[in-house]
This record gives structure tokens, sequence and C-alpha cells, in this order.
């Protein structure tokens, strides 16, 4: 189903920083990965300073794995410039999904928002993404590109979320059985609905995928393909080097 979004720009902003970051050892023996620098600079400042190119500055962190330190590092440096307010999940780890959904107080009701992860660093232009979103007239518009991974989302025709793939076992899901589907990945960079929260039958600790995956079976969720932007998953220790030649 088509769904009208709100009039309303982009304001507010979620940076998930919760993850344990296991493939990130050892830095995350002793630090959250989100605070881990790439050329000085911890992953989660450039993010925060990615949203602010974007006017985007109330931003909601939510911290789990040495929480201290990110609430300690948000306070030093007095949010790097922006509104940032701790979702604290020091309970349990809920995983994106629930991560967003625990979230949910903290977000201006009625409002869009976008979200993205710490550990991802991109280019990608934020006003391309809002504008495909308002033309998609969708509930949820993320980032995808052709990149190889192990696992995809499946797209139809028209850049309709319809399932998605484990490459290495070929274990698949689909929500809406089509032929033909694409294969793209998941790059992170979301834009949401508020009314998003009204539609999620999952409690306690579940995936954005998952959330993706079930919603796909009644609303519209579409993939923009950004071919061309820098983009890099900072997920482990050898990744920066890589993450350094990208962005200074």
């Amino acid at each position: 189903m088509d769904y009208q979004p709100s009039t309303i720009g982009l304001s507010q902003s979620m940076i998930f920083c919760a993850g344990l970051g296991t493939r990130f050892k050892p830095w995350t023996d002793k630090h959250p990965k989100a605070l881990a620098p790439v050329n000085g600079k911890p992953l989660l400042q450039r993010n925060i300073e990615y949203l602010q190119q974007y006017g985007i500055k109330d931003i909601i962190v939510n911290v789990h794995h040495f929480a201290d330190q990110i609430e300690e590092a948000v306070e030093a440096s007095k949010g790097w410039g922006s509104n940032i307010i701790i979702s604290d999940e020091r309970d349990s780890v809920l995983e994106t999904g629930g991560g967003l959904l625990h979230a949910k107080k903290l977000f201006k009701p009625g409002e869009r928002f976008i979200t993205c992860n710490a550990d991802i660093l991109t280019d990608l232009d934020i006003n391309e993404l809002l504008s495909f979103h308002e033309q998609e007239k969708s509930l949820i518009s993320f980032a995808v590109s052709n990149r190889k991974t192990s696992r995809n989302l499946l797209f139809d025709e028209n850049n309709v979320l319809c399932g998605w793939r484990n490459n290495a076992t070929g274990q698949e899901r689909i929500s809406v059985p089509k032929d033909n589907l694409v294969a793209k990945g998941y790059d992170c960079v979301v834009i949401f609905e508020y009314e998003v929260f009204d539609h999620i039958n999952f409690t306690g600790k579940f995936s954005l995928i998952d959330l993706y995956l079930d919603l796909a079976k009644t609303h519209k969720i579409v993939g923009f393909e950004h071919a061309g932007d820098r983009w890099v998953d900072v997920g482990k220790p050898e990744s920066v080097a890589v993450a350094e030649a990208m962005f200074s």
C-alpha cells in the first residue's frame, strides 16, 4: 500500500551505538565501537557531523556496551554541537529494532526521522534520499547498493522490498512473492515515518531487518540506490584503514 508521508522534513535522528562490537575486538574489550577513532575522530562524532550537514541536530544515541564511556564523551564534547539524547539500554541488548522501539518516547510525535549505524561512514546525500522517500510515499526508505555481501534484501522492479536472502546458506524469507527479484546490499541509512511505531508487531529484542520483512507484507518499503557515494562498514579493525583512506 502507498503511504502518505508527513510534510515535515528531517530534524531528528537516531544513531545506533549499543552493539557489543564482537567483530571489532580487541578495541571493544575495553571500549564501545562507536568511539573507535578514524583519523583521530570517533565514529560517533563523524556520524553526528554528517547529520549536521543536513541541519539534523536532535540526535538520539542508544547505549549498552561501555555506556558510561559514550555518555562521558558526549558530555565532554558538548554533543559535538548537537543536542544528544541518550536512550539507555544498559539492562539488555535489544538489537536495532528493539532499540528503535525502546527509544519511541524520545522522538518528536508525528515527525519523520532518520537512523544510521555508528559503524557506517558514508557521504550519501540525505536530501536525495528524502526526496526519493517523499516521491515514493513510503513508510520506510533506506539506502541500498550493489555491493557484494553475505546477506541481501530482495526488491521488485520498482525498488519495493519483497524479501531477504542469506547468500551463504541459500535461506530466503519472502514477504511479497514475486518473480525476478533483485538482490541489493542494505546500507543502514534509513528514513522512517513516525507512524511506523503504530505497526510494530514485536517486543523486546529484534532487528530492523525483522521489522522490515514483517511490515513489507502490508506497507510500502523501498530501497534507494546510491551508486557513486562513499560508503564503508567499519565493522572490523582492518576496516579502519579503508575508512581512513576514504574519510580524512
